[in-house]
């Protein structure tokens, strides 16, 4: 019971980001940046998902690297693991375990009906696998084995936010209270990054012009390079308006980066060209970027380090998801291992 003493409980929330190369411009605002900004106010728990990774076929060095890479540069970002909990999927052995279970309680009509699913199989047309099919009960399981109250989630996740609450509903309703249904958290609206070279669609990691992206490990003088040659319009004035995708966009990166209003850009370059707008937008993400940059080139150069963070919050992922399995699995009938 609360007293006037006790502090409330602060919600749950869960996330997690694939270790699958590249990290940009578009996933720092619209995704870590947000991480970062509910550490204060959420037992904020965040995981790097490789299990759902190798839905695609990967280059094992590469894997490795890549997942040691994003593990540093998140951190770099400003995860506090004094304020949250940051971990490999792979190491917290329950997110597996789990997922078979709540397989069991997923309907193949269900899976079959997932978008990612279908767009993803005609990507990868030739490698159509069980896990590519399954995989939203996986990350069913990343949720529910922490009793999330929230997911961050994007339109291309909300599917899947979905799924997951028919199946802890599902799984209640046979047997009795067991996981919390999650809520979706809806981040305040903020600024969407599109491409560089085509700014009707998102700023893509996949995207096959190097160009159209700013890669958060990019050197300042590619970013640069990358601004100047942003697409932009023939009207020449750096304003907010309809058919003036370019300029909006880049004016939302500026924005972003400086904190300044649209009214305050468009009154900063009154009189200049789209030139003077590009060098400053690519000068102010460099800046910005820097100190991530630096504090990323540390920490990658300190392995034990990195493996006593992820370590650590393994262990306590484990604890807290080994009694949500257990209390699942009792429920459905299994014998009750003896160690």
């Amino acid at each position: 019971m609360e007293t006037a003493n006790t502090p409330e409980r602060k919600k749950v929330i869960f996330s997690a980001i694939q270790p699958s190369g590249t990290i940009t411009l578009g996933n720092y605002v619209g995704a870590l940046r947000n991480w970062v900004g509910l550490q204060d106010d959420y037992d904020c728990i965040f995981a790097l998902a490789d299990l759902h990774t190798i839905t695609v076929r990967q280059d094992p060095a590469k894997f490795r690297k890549n997942a040691l890479e994003a593990y540093a540069l998140l951190l770099a970002c400003g995860i506090d693991l004094d304020k949250s909990l940051f971990f490999i999927q792979s190491h917290v052995h329950t997110h597996a375990e789990l997922a078979w279970l709540l397989n069991c309680y997923t309907q193949f009509g269900e899976l079959s009906r997932m978008t990612q699913f279908k767009d993803k199989s005609q990507k990868h047309a030739d490698n159509v696998n069980v896990g590519l099919f399954a995989y939203p009960s996986l990350m069913a399981a990343d949720i529910l084995a922490y009793q999330a109250d929230m997911v961050p989630v994007g339109l291309d996740q909300k599917q899947h936010l979905e799924l997951t609450r028919n199946i802890a509903e599902r799984f209640n309703g046979i047997y009795g209270q067991t996981f919390k249904v999650p809520d979706p958290y809806i981040p305040k609206v903020g600024a969407k990054i599109m491409s560089l070279q085509d700014p009707t669609r998102k700023m893509s990691k996949s995207d096959e012009n190097v160009n159209s992206y700013v890669a958060l490990l990019d050197k300042p003088d590619d970013i640069m390079r990358k601004f100047k040659r942003a697409i932009t319009d023939s009207d020449a004035q750096v304003r907010y308006g309809e058919g003036k995708d370019g300029i909006n966009n880049l004016m939302g990166i500026y924005s972003v980066m400086t904190g300044k209003t649209n009214e305050e850009i468009e009154r900063e370059f009154d009189g200049k060209g789209y030139g003077d707008f590009k060098l400053a937008v690519g000068e102010a993400v460099v800046d910005h970027l820097r100190p991530i940059q630096e504090e990323f080139t540390r920490l990658i150069g300190d392995k034990a380090y990195l493996e006593q963070c992820y370590t650590k919050s393994a262990e306590t992922a484990l604890r807290i998801s080994q009694r949500t399995l257990d209390k699942a699995m009792k429920k459905v009938g299994f014998v009750k291992r003896a160690f």
